[in-house]
């Protein structure tokens, strides 16, 4: 007996449901469809199959990052769904993140038959390869045939390149897919009484969800012998945030090295009593005597690097500086081009590799916790004190205030530095994502939407023009299962470049490169039945994010001088530099 999940009205249909049962039977559970004529018998088979919840989405770019967001949420590969031409290249953003970041995408293109192409027919480009060396894998699937060794073959490409998300690093994949007519289930003499005893549940039984592969790690070289080593926790997303962060806490332990954790790291979020995690790095690199002083000798890299420019460019500076990478990728990851032994693992597997038990702190190590203590504490009790808005603070709110555990997505650009600089170590903090891999504002809001989508009530922290790049991810807002808050801070343009040497060449710096926008965000809101709310200060924000709603979409404005912002910076950090000095 045939699977009921299969339609038999045409080849076409028949098609594309034997493909979404057999991603189905693969572990994929949502697809994120945008319109199109092209795309309609894969469009009908996923929105038609009972366990697979389709979204529709009509931009294509925002779609990309909305199929992003629930893939990183779950890590289980996530399908996209356009038709042809250059809805196919709107994917492109969000293919380029999630090969950068690894996420799994299976990126579904539709297209026109062999010989459609390139004659003048509509709608139709050159989509082989289109995503070139940034996918996992490509394959253009046969047009469809109604013949069961077909259909096997069918089975076997959709399986491998579900696979292929996830082995042996976690990315893209694209198939591109060619459809004749006709395209709506409209018979064409497709008999199922020739299927029905071939294509039961016995055709995809074999199938099952792919697991991660297992890298082997080589054997650890041995460790640097010195007691002025660090350990950096960078920027990683896990589904285990605790676990993670024990391990890493774990290996610093054991090697009696001060652990500097990236705020995009779960170690932040994740400190237990007792354990020391140094987190004002940046302002205590900032004074020259304090960095030449603290000069480590071995560096070892959990992940990638931190986003401090600050420390980056003081390890730089280290020739004969000896670094390891523990990381289960074989990408390369040393922007810093350093002499970097690759470890080839993880950190959990790290930690039961090296050797000894917790060693007590030198006073390399216990200077650096020292300089913590001051530099923390006084930057803190210096942003408690200002009377007016400021974007660190905000930032330190949403640490302070947040349900412990609440996803909060984190714009590039100004807020991830805001969190590096103002985060403190919390035992249960946020549950931090990001979009690190190519570091854009591309698909901010879509991102964060599909993060919240079926999860936890989540929080997106950006500024004014990350949220208007992706404003058409507003139209998302009906779909959504789940709630998203957002909080905006609105600072009339793109701050992060008052603190670049551009910011002195005005004109025509304020108009080309900081561009603010005129946009009145209550009634772009409104016009897609947003809440929103003009925050008047610090108690009114911290009360609305320590109770989220269960559903919906609200923004959270809050209002700041970007220029002023920037001074207050530089100011605080001046302070700090001084007083450690």
């Amino acid at each position: 007996m045939a699977s009921p999940r299969l339609d038999f009205r045409n080849v076409n249909a028949l098609w594309c449901s034997v493909l979404a049962e057999t991603l189905h039977h693969c572990g994929v559970r949502h697809a994120v469809i945008s319109p199109g004529s092209r795309s309609t018998p894969l469009a009908f088979a996923f929105a038609a199959h009972a366990g697979i919840e389709a979204t529709p989405v009509l931009d294509e770019r925002s779609a990309g990052f909305f199929a992003l967001g629930i893939a990183k949420r779950t890590r289980v590969p996530t399908v996209l769904v356009c038709t042809s031409g250059t809805a196919a290249a709107n994917f492109l953003p969000a293919v380029i993140e999630a090969h950068e970041s690894g996420v799994p995408l299976l990126v579904l293109t539709a297209d026109r038959p062999p010989e459609l192409r390139f004659c003048g027919a509509g709608q139709t480009i050159d989509q082989q390869k289109l995503y070139g060396d940034r996918v996992n894998h490509f394959q253009e699937i046969a047009v469809p045939e109604a013949r069961l060794d077909m259909l096997g073959y069918l089975r076997q490409a959709a399986a491998h390149a579900c696979a292929r998300t996830l082995v042996a690093r976690p990315g893209p994949v694209h198939l591109n897919f060619p459809f004749r007519d006709p395209l709506p289930p409209i018979s064409d003499g497709l008999r199922q009484e020739e299927f029905s005893s071939q294509l039961g549940e016995s055709f995809f039984s074999h199938l099952a969800p792919t697991s991660k592969a297992e890298i082997r790690p080589v054997v650890v070289p041995q460790l640097p012998a010195t007691r002025r080593g660090l350990v950096l926790a960078g920027p990683m997303e896990d589904q285990e945030p605790e676990g993670y962060a024990a391990a890493c806490i774990g290996v610093a332990e054991k090697l009696g090295w001060p652990l500097l954790a990236d705020a995009l790291s779960p170690v932040r979020s994740n400190v237990p009593p007792g354990a020391s995690v140094i987190t004002a790095y940046d302002a205590i690199l900032r004074s020259p005597a304090i960095a030449a002083a603290l000069k480590p000798q071995a560096v070892l890299l959990l992940e990638g690097y931190p986003t401090s420019k600050v420390l980056r460019e003081w390890l730089a500076g280290i020739p004969e500086l000896i670094v390891l990478r523990a990381a289960e990728d074989f990408a390369n990851r040393d922007p810093l081009h350093a002499a970097t032994r690759e470890l080839r693992c993880g950190v959990r597997t790290l930690v039961g590799l090296v050797s000894g038990e917790k060693r007590q702190k030198d006073p390399y190590a216990a200077r650096w916790v020292e300089l913590e203590s001051i530099a923390r504490t006084n930057l803190d009790q210096k942003v408690e004190r200002l009377d007016s808005w400021f974007e660190g603070s905000v930032a330190r709110l949403l640490q302070e205030s947040l349900p412990g555990k609440t996803p909060l997505f984190i714009a590039n650009s100004m807020p991830v530095r805001d969190v590096e600089y103002f985060f403190g170590a919390k035992t249960k903090g946020p549950r931090v994502t990001f979009n690190r891999g190519a570091n854009g504002i591309d698909g901010t809001l879509s991102t964060a939407l599909g993060i919240a989508h079926g999860g936890m009530p989540a929080v997106l922290l950006t500024g004014d023009l990350a949220l208007l790049h992706d404003s058409n991810g507003f139209l998302i807002h009906p779909k959504l299962r789940g709630s998203l808050t957002i909080v905006l801070i609105n600072n009339q343009g793109g701050g992060i470049f008052e603190h670049l040497p551009v910011s002195r060449f005005d004109p025509p710096f304020e108009e080309f490169v900081a561009m603010p926008q005129s946009v009145d965000f209550s009634r772009l809101a409104a016009a897609h039945g947003v809440e929103h709310r003009l925050m008047a200060d610090v108690g009114e924000l911290a009360s609305a994010l320590r109770k989220l709603p269960d559903s919906g979409v609200r923004i959270l404005e809050v209002r700041t001088d970007r220029k002023m912002d920037a001074a207050t910076r530089k100011r605080l950090f001046s302070e700090v530099s001084a007083l450690l000095a």
